[in-house]
């Protein structure tokens, strides 16, 4: 794609350099030559990108680095002019860590001078001549030195490595002996990757050859000083020639607590799932937990990523409230008043005979929060946009495979701004969470549809169907019509007929994202009744201005709505679902002191990675779950 002599033109023209001086109506000749040609340009990338993720290979390279720092100045101009493929292309490459931390940097530089021809090159120059190298190993320039190569850098050098003598440390995942203890070869995790790396020990070269064998087996740690050499083995480039290992924790796994693996948990065979949620401080080892929460950590980098890529506020709201923001009463109460030891006589209660909350620590009744929305919401009526990322409780008896009590929720909230504007920024959101996965955990991916025996087939495929798909959009009462005509026509029958005024089930979301419309799809104006007090009432008196995004395998991702911005309204809303005014004062403040329109959502970060990795239960997507009688750990 030729845009660099137009683009250089271009910039060299806005930055008026004197070598570039031109009557006016030259001027306007030259300028208009140049956006075509940029555009013939920008169609032959589009054309190109059509069938494939990057310019000219598999990864990211060079090409896209400098095409992307490119397109950057033509965006800046106003003169870019994307195609949808074109737009993937530069929302996965715009996700790429060192693309992202080339931006951070050319951020930086703008309040400097700075010549055109150095913004063009910034990003391609910070991006240190190429993506996906090892580095070296210290961090950023600082003090701090891991003393070894990560597992996943070794493994990414490929073929470049050979030859070089590395230190790696990591737990044994499978250990076994040929030729009598004569060679050892162990397969090395250390979690930077699911894969893992061999190691080749000969007890006649390898110093701690015998010390490995005696280590007690999968599980033990251990640090190795070897040579990597190119691999004989099938399904791997490269291997370890180890001249030094030693044994930094054997495993204790004998009958009295001695060196053996037989009462290891984790030893090598297969593993259940629900045999993995007892073992929640060891499951971390296993390739399916720690590819999920591989996942999970980029899907949280992501959102900060996203949020403040575009000016949003990070903001803590409480753990600890006296509000019930949905409604529901199913909270965990915060109390003082129940010490270890207490005895039902000596909590005080009232005249009533109720627990008399006027004792407690806060002189009230609190509970852990269902949500941090509408605390969220006091600092976007003052910052504009911000959101809230934490963790929330609810004391819901529920055993199914969707809900936890102690689960984490995204909250942003967008101001002078309506129901319109919220879809967008929700489908923004969840593409370019799809994308970030697909271009940043490419081989949890792989993991989790080629090898674990319960993946998901077309997982890569679904989410690349995320990215590039433009969200259908229905409302309730059309989503509910469409139901009960599927029905009609004998095509699906569902456990629960689909009423109107009725909220949908998992099983009519899903029909509707995965059958009907077979991609995301956007279902607005649900029936007051069903929703909560402060979503803006509309017009027809019977709905709210409120959207759910549903998603193939998950159904409802996320919840959001308009709020009302009507003191009156809000106070007529909140009194008709049981809210009391002294609960919400405050909240109703914000629309006695300078209303404005706004608008937000919120999103189960769990459900996310459920999203991402295809897995069927929730439990297994959060470290440590909490449940219906279920709290270890």
């Amino acid at each position: 794609m030729h845009t660099e002599v137009p683009l250089q033109l271009l910039l060299a023209m806005e930055a008026g350099e004197p070598d570039f001086a031109m009557a006016a109506g030259d001027k306007q000749r030259v300028t208009t030559q140049a956006k075509a040609d940029i555009a013939e340009a920008l169609a032959t990338l589009e054309a190109h990108l059509a069938s494939r993720t990057f310019v000219a290979c598999e990864r990211i390279t060079l090409s896209d680095v400098s095409l992307f720092a490119a397109c950057t100045c033509l965006e800046r101009l106003g003169v870019l002019r994307l195609g949808k493929a074109s737009q993937r292309w530069y929302m996965t490459t715009a996700s790429h860590p060192k693309v992202a931390a080339a931006i951070s940097a050319a951020a930086a530089e703008s309040s400097k001078t700075v010549s055109s021809s150095s913004r063009l090159t910034a990003a391609a120059a910070a991006a240190g001549g190429g993506a996906g190298g090892a580095g070296g190993n210290t961090i950023g320039g600082g003090k701090w030195d891991r003393g070894r190569l990560r597992i996943k850098e070794l493994l990414a050098q490929g073929e470049s490595a050979i030859g070089k003598t590395v230190t790696v440390k990591g737990w044994v995942r499978t250990s076994r002996s040929a030729e009598k203890g004569a060679t050892v070869f162990v397969e090395l995790t250390d979690g930077s990757t699911v894969r893992g790396v061999q190691l080749v020990l000969s007890a006649a070269t390898t110093t701690g050859t015998q010390d490995v064998i005696n280590c007690g087996g999968v599980g033990a740690s251990l640090s190795a000083v070897a040579l990597v050499v190119a691999s004989p083995a099938k399904g791997q480039t490269i291997e370890l020639q180890v001249t030094a290992a030693t044994v930094i924790g054997p495993v204790l796994g004998g009958d009295n607590g001695e060196v053996g693996g037989k009462n290891y948990p984790m030893a090598k065979k297969a593993h259940g799932l629900e045999f993995l949620r007892e073992q929640a401080h060891l499951r971390p080892r296993s390739k399916m937990f720690s590819s999920a929460m591989r996942m999970r950590h980029a899907m949280a980098f992501a959102t900060h990523k996203f949020f403040n890529e575009r000016g949003f506020v990070y903001t803590h709201t409480p753990l600890i409230t006296g509000a019930d923001c949905e409604g529901a009463g199913e909270m965990f109460a915060c109390t003082t008043l129940l010490p270890e030891h207490a005895k039902l006589s000596e909590i005080p209660v009232d005249k009533a005979g109720n627990v008399d909350f006027s004792k407690d620590f806060f002189g009230k009744r609190t509970c852990l929060t269902v949500s941090g929305q509408l605390n969220v919401e006091t600092f976007a009526c003052a910052l504009s946009d911000v959101y809230t990322f934490g963790p929330t409780f609810r004391a819901e008896n529920s055993h199914t495979a969707r809900h936890l009590a102690e689960f984490w929720m995204i909250e942003p909230e967008i101001c002078f701004a309506d129901l319109g504007d919220d879809m967008a920024l929700a489908e923004d959101y969840v593409r370019y969470c799809a994308a970030y996965a697909l271009e940043n955990c490419a081989d949890d991916l792989a993991y989790f549809e080629d090898e674990y025996p319960a993946g998901e087939k077309g997982l890569r495929d679904r989410l690349r169907n995320v990215v590039e798909s433009e969200f259908a959009r229905i409302t309730y009462t059309e989503g509910v019509a469409l139901l009960q005509r599927e029905i009609a026509e004998g095509k699906v029958v569902f456990e629960r007929y689909p009423n109107w005024g009725d909220d949908l089930g998992s099983e009519h979301e899903r029909y509707i994202t995965e059958k009907v419309f077979k991609k995301p799809t956007i279902v607005i104006n649900y029936p007051k009744g069903i929703k909560a007090f402060y979503m803006k009432l509309n017009d027809d008196n019977e709905t709210v201005a409120a959207m759910d995004i549903l998603v193939p395998k998950i159904g409802e991702l996320i919840g959001g709505s308009q709020r009302e911005d009507s003191l009156s309204v809000l106070e007529t809303r909140a009194a008709a679902c049981g809210v009391r005014p002294q609960d919400i004062w405050w909240y109703a403040d914000l629309r006695r002191y300078g209303t404005v329109p706004h608008a937000g959502f919120g999103l189960g970060f769990e459900r996310l990675i459920m999203f991402v990795t295809g897995l069927e239960n929730i439990r297994d997507v959060i470290p440590f779950p909490r449940v219906p009688g279920h709290a270890e750990f």
